[in-house]
């Protein structure tokens, strides 16, 4: 039986703003991108985030459309990503992003196991979140609601369970 130490959770999430990011409208959300990343990275069980110029994804392109920002990161286990998310000044944020986000029709979010010290690229984000929103929760690709184990992960390249 695989276990957590085999593997990490890596998670993408994906949000389309009202406004450009440079605007007014969003201050308050980008006024406290440094923080929360801070506190992201202090917390027990992170391993990893995406980080651009401005020691945060959202100058990394996801689609063609300017206004969809990306967060990505590698933890532990799903308990270590949940009560950062949850449990932390994070939620914060969650209960104000209809002040700063429009709501997405498709999914927003995957989550999905990688080999210890594997770093996700955008491309494996990408078809993670396609894959998510053409087939459902899997142990491809699957959210915090599913609580898929390791020991159930999909290998893409391979489309077999290991």
């Amino acid at each position: 039986m695989l276990t957590t130490s085999h593997y990490h959770l890596a998670q993408i999430n994906i949000s389309k703003a009202i406004a450009p990011l440079d605007t007014p409208l969003l201050k308050g959300f980008v006024d406290r991108l440094d923080e929360i990343n801070a506190l992201a990275e202090e917390q027990p069980g992170f391993v990893w985030r995406l980080i651009g110029e401005d020691n945060n994804a959202t100058d990394i392109t996801w689609s063609d459309d300017p206004l969809v920002i990306i967060n990505m990161s590698v933890w532990q286990t799903p308990e270590h990503l949940s009560r950062f998310v949850y449990q932390t000044k994070h939620v914060e944020l969650l209960a104000q992003r209809s002040q700063w986000f429009k709501t997405m029709n498709t999914p927003h979010m995957a989550l999905w196991w990688i080999p210890t010290g594997h770093i996700p690229s955008i491309a494996e984000a990408k078809e993670r979140m396609e894959h998510l929103k053409i087939h459902g929760p899997t142990p491809f690709a699957f959210t915090f609601k599913d609580k898929i184990p390791p020991d159930n992960y999909y290998r893409s390249e391979e489309s077999t369970c290991i």
